[in-house]
């Protein structure tokens, strides 16, 4: 049985020629789309300060999303932990918890832009301690009951709606932080395929249970469509736009998050992160994933305009997903 989900994180180039409101407004009636098909989740990105509008705030997206939809798990991925002060990061989630009737999951990253940290005036070599001193608030404060923060005692109200509290995962690029999320956190979303593996090692080293192999990346952006090659005449801009934004952060950074800057579209579509293909490619796709696989829909991808990514979303509905078991 094929998991679905879909995902936001509303960049939006001046070439797209949308405006953000109606961005917004195309995202939440395609969350409501995929609440009725069946979708597991939605997960919604956070970047700050970036020239094509990245999405900035979470909580009150997936507040919006909560309100218009009923079953799906609204997944923050990644909150950058060091940017936010962990008691209000607590509050805010617990009313998102709340609202959505127990449908949040926080996934916690360190953050890589140098120039987010400087917005922010915080330090790139604090990021671990902010992480880890974010996790211990969440849990702490979700019980509801006082606690000391900082040298003195605060209190988080309300609770979530979760009882004992959402899932709290961490996100990395990195071995240290595969060891942390097994040290500390409920689960682990690798940028990486290969650091699921340490996160693994780490976990049975602490004597806690393996969680075994898992069906880690594949292609970052799906379309559906009859004609793959003229569709990717209009998706390729989009996806040139998304690869060359994240490969110049992680040129900055230098990180390693499995994105570079890529001039060529040709190049861009043998690369494999962004895939368009027929309703026949697409079930061949899906089906060779393995008996437990999970695809991942982001239509509006480095500013796919909404009517293109309707189509998208339209075709699969119509002529893939009838024919998956």
């Amino acid at each position: 049985m094929v998991t679905l989900g879909i995902r936001y994180d509303f960049r939006n180039p001046a070439f797209a020629g949308t405006s953000m409101a109606d961005r917004y407004h195309c995202a939440i009636a395609q969350c409501e789309w995929a609440d009725a098909l069946g979708f597991e989740s939605v997960t919604l990105s956070e970047h700050h300060g970036t020239e094509d509008g990245y999405l900035p705030s979470l909580f009150p997206m997936a507040a919006a999303i909560a309100a218009r939809t009923s079953r799906l798990r609204i997944r923050l991925a990644a909150v950058i932990a060091p940017l936010h002060d962990p008691l209000r990061l607590a509050e805010d989630a617990a009313v998102v918890d709340q609202l959505s009737r127990g449908r949040l999951e926080l996934v916690l990253a360190n953050g890589y832009v140098p120039s987010e940290f400087v917005m922010f005036d915080r330090k790139l070599s604090d990021r671990p301690k902010l992480v880890t001193e974010a996790v211990e608030v969440l849990k702490k404060g979700w019980t509801g009951e006082p606690f000391d923060f900082r040298g003195r005692t605060v209190r988080v109200t309300p609770r979530p709606y979760q009882d004992p509290r959402p899932p709290i995962m961490l996100g990395g690029a990195t071995e240290g932080a595969a060891r942390r999320a097994a040290r500390i956190a409920d689960w682990f979303i690798p940028t990486l395929p290969q650091l699921w593996d340490v996160y693994r090692d780490e976990l049975r080293a602490l004597g806690k249970p393996d969680p075994g192999p898992t069906n880690l990346g594949g292609a970052s952006y799906l379309h559906v469509a009859d004609d793959p090659d003229a569709t990717w005449a209009e998706v390729a801009p989009y996806a040139m736009h998304e690869m060359n934004a994240y490969g110049a952060w992680a040129a900055e950074s230098g990180s390693d998050t499995g994105f570079t800057q890529i001039d060529d579209p040709d190049t861009l579509r043998a690369f494999g992160m962004h895939q368009v293909l027929s309703p026949k490619q697409c079930i061949e796709m899906i089906e060779g994933l393995g008996p437990n696989p999970y695809v991942m829909f982001h239509p509006l991808m480095g500013g796919v305009p909404p009517e293109l990514a309707w189509q998208n979303l339209r075709t699969f509905e119509e002529k893939v997903l009838p024919n998956l078991a």
